[in-house]
């Protein structure tokens, strides 16, 4: 059984986003994704300071069976990337929701992003997705 905490929104592509301030958020990719994947042996990280838009490849997650693309969940700008998943990729298999994050983004407007968090799905819309 995969983890899919409550507090979450989640993305079809098997990204989850923590808002983490008025107008910031962290991402990473969810239980049920790392699972899919099996062992992560690389990660590669978005430039800080990109602007990036919905649904727009932005990083890779590299496994021993394959490499997969991580699509920005929303737009916005690259504001912070976890510099540690560089030496410890395996710390998204082990810990997918806390240390495993990939990357912030930030928003101009905490109503721009109250919206686009409402766009994506709830814990039990995610569950619906991945056959919960």
């Amino acid at each position: 059984m995969t983890r899919t905490p409550e507090d979450l929104r989640y993305t079809e592509e098997h990204e989850w986003v923590r808002r983490t301030g008025p107008t910031a958020v962290r991402v990473g990719i969810t239980d049920y994704a790392q699972s899919q994947l099996g062992d992560v042996v690389f990660v590669q990280l978005p430039d800080v300071d990109k602007d990036v838009t919905a649904g727009e490849g932005i990083a890779e997650v590299e496994s021993t069976k394959s490499v997969s693309d991580i699509y920005a969940p929303l737009g916005g700008k690259v504001v912070a990337v976890n510099e540690d998943l560089v030496s410890a990729p395996e710390t998204l298999n082990t810990d997918p929701y806390d240390a495993g994050w990939l990357f912030e983004l930030a928003f101009d407007d905490a109503a721009a992003l109250d919206a686009a968090l409402a766009e994506l799905l709830d814990a039990a819309g995610y569950q619906g997705v991945i056959g919960g």
